[in-house]
C-alpha cells in the first residue's frame, strides 16, 4: 500500500490549467512571457524544462517509419508450416 502526503480527496478537488509555452532566454537569462491566459494578482506555478534537442515539428523525424509499409500480402498467415507446427507440438508431448 503506498501512502501519499496529500489526500486524495484534495487532489480531486484541485483542477490545473496548464499552458505549454516555448520561449527563448536573453543573454542575461531572463525571460520574459507575455500573453499568459491569468489575471493580475493570481499565483501561478513555473517549472521549466530545457527543450530536447531530438523535439522537432518535422514529422519525418518524428516518426521515421510514417508512410513504409505500403501493403501486408497476407497479415494471418501462419509464421510456420502446419508440417512443422505438427512436428515441434509431437517433439513436446514425446517429452512429457
Amino acid at each position: 500500500m503506498i501512502t501519499l502526503g496529500v489526500a486524495l480527496p484534495a487532489l480531486i478537488s484541485k483542477t490545473m490549467n496548464a499552458h505549454k509555452i516555448t520561449a527563448t532566454l536573453t543573454e542575461n537569462g531572463t525571460l520574459l512571457l507575455k500573453g499568459l491566459p491569468f489575471n493580475a494578482g493570481e499565483s501561478v506555478e513555473i517549472i521549466i524544462l530545457e527543450q530536447s534537442k531530438l523535439t522537432s515539428s518535422d514529422p519525418q523525424t518524428e516518426y521515421p517509419l510514417q508512410g513504409t509499409v505500403l501493403r501486408y500480402n497476407d497479415p494471418f498467415e501462419p509464421a510456420i508450416s502446419l508440417e512443422d507446427w505438427e512436428a515441434l507440438n509431437r517433439g513436446a508431448i514425446d517429452a512429457a
